[in-house]
């Protein structure tokens, strides 16, 4: 009996058709080299030799599609959950982005002073206007908050005892967990207190001639309620003064501005752990900040100067263009009232429920419009980012039922992608965290993926 596989064409066949070479003028050799290979691969692993050139060209079209797109893309994010890690934490305001862009296109004074015209320090970006926001004495800004606590431990408490409550012994995302970053950066964790209860003696108890510092860790990704009892930063900048030893804050969220007012409540900002006594505050640029991934340290200045020299710093220093989005970030929040309009995690958060409905009921019409069974319903978003951890947003979300899966996974999948919750048998596209400029572009999707 004959392998029907025996028929397949041969690469330089179908290299050779018209349709292919029609594709060939278009991307480039290797990519449709690789397509073709890819679409006789998978002819062969079903079996299915008998088709005709024009399926042939369909197959390997598709294959240069897919092997064309970026392995990073754009997304939109309908799931609820503002700050979402894994679909990249916040988005940048168009500030940010046009300083980005900028920058990109030319060459900057990243290291080179243009006042004296000699060499310069990537360290000087940013550090004014974080000392002016915040009230600190000086500022570091290096690639993300856990190598900030890296750098910290490494150059302050490097072979020495650091003090931690064991309420306080986190684990952040993707698994890594406070105590194994401590012994990377060189430092001895010794714990003190409970789960649920430390108090001021459990420090003083354990301070020894090898102690270097204290550690505080912010909390923010859960919380412990009940029988409960904690040392604030301002007890343990205290305590840390009396045997002269730094107070080290990793305060994660890297909250500028108060947002108490739109009932989330509970998260210190920056200049109130300053404020509190914390000798290093350590926190995030691309969370409650709303600007690109960094870690940013504040501080006493004779700290500050210490961590510069130390050779992990270079390992750790952010490039341009991260220096180009932060510093337009930070300088909208010289304006709050113009930080909450332009910095999307700020908008996303503090806009009032009534205006995200409007915008659910705008897109659920559009889709109802062209036969879609579309329909808007009560929701609750979140915050993200290991902030704000039980407070729970009111929001608005548009429900489609009719085959959920089927069209989360083309949702997924479409161009652009679009990432919603299944609840209750229903798919839920929550306008909360969905950025007002997406409304069409999420419609247009919507009607692709159910048409």
């Amino acid at each position: 009996m004959t392998d029907p596989r025996r028929d397949l064409p041969s690469v330089n066949t179908l290299l050779e058709s018209a349709g292919v070479r029609s594709l060939l003028e278009q991307h480039p050799r290797r990519v449709v080299l690789e397509a073709v290979r890819s679409a006789v691969d998978a002819a062969r692993d079903r079996g299915d030799a008998q088709q005709s050139e024009q399926q042939w060209v369909a197959s390997i079209a598709s294959a240069v599609q897919s092997l064309s797109q970026p392995s990073l893309r754009r997304v939109i994010n309908a799931t609820g959950v503002v700050l979402h890690t894994n679909l990249g934490r916040a988005p940048l305001a168009e500030s940010a982005v046009q300083a980005i862009a900028h920058i990109a296109a030319g060459f900057s004074n990243l290291e080179y002073d243009v006042e004296t015209g000699e060499r310069g320090s990537r360290y000087s970006h940013c550090v004014g206007l974080l000392c002016q926001l915040t009230g600190a004495e000086d500022a570091l800004v290096v690639n993300n908050c856990a190598a900030a606590m890296v750098l910290a431990l490494n150059t302050l408490a490097q072979k020495k005892e650091v003090l931690v409550s064991r309420g306080e012994l986190v684990e952040i995302g993707g698994s890594f967990r406070i105590p194994d970053i401590m012994a990377r950066a060189g430092a001895k964790l010794v714990e003190v207190g409970t789960t649920n209860r430390t108090h001021d003696d459990d420090y003083r108890r354990a301070i020894t001639p090898k102690t270097a510092a204290i550690v505080k860790v912010h909390r923010s990704n859960f919380a412990i309620e009940g029988f409960t009892s904690d040392v604030g930063v301002d007890r343990l900048a205290f305590i840390a003064s009396e045997h002269g030893l730094p107070v080290i804050h990793d305060l994660g969220s890297g909250l500028m501005v108060s947002l108490d007012e739109y009932g989330l409540t509970g998260e210190p900002t920056a200049g109130m752990a300053l404020e509190s006594g914390a000798s290093l505050v350590l926190m995030s640029g691309d969370k409650l900040l709303g600007g690109p991934q960094a870690g940013i340290i504040l501080g006493a200045a004779d700290l500050m100067a210490k961590l510069r020299k130390n050779p992990l710093a270079r390992a750790m220093r952010v490039d341009k263009l991260t220096i180009s989005a932060l510093e337009a970030t930070l300088r909208l929040y010289l304006e709050p009232g113009r930080a909450f309009k332009e910095i999307p995690v700020l908008a996303m958060l503090t806009a009032p429920v009534t205006e995200i409905e409007l915008r659910a009921e705008s897109v659920a019409a559009k889709l109802r419009a062209v036969g879609i069974e579309a329909k808007v319903q009560e929701s609750s978003a979140s915050v993200g980012g290991g902030a704000f951890p039980t407070a729970a947003i009111r929001s608005r979300a548009i429900v489609l039922s009719r085959n959920p899966e089927e069209t989360e996974k083309k949702l997924r999948l479409g161009e652009p992608a679009v990432i919603g919750r299944i609840s209750d048998g229903t798919l839920l596209l929550d306008l909360r965290s969905v950025l007002p400029s997406e409304d069409d572009l999420l419609a247009h999707a919507v009607r692709k993926a159910t048409q």
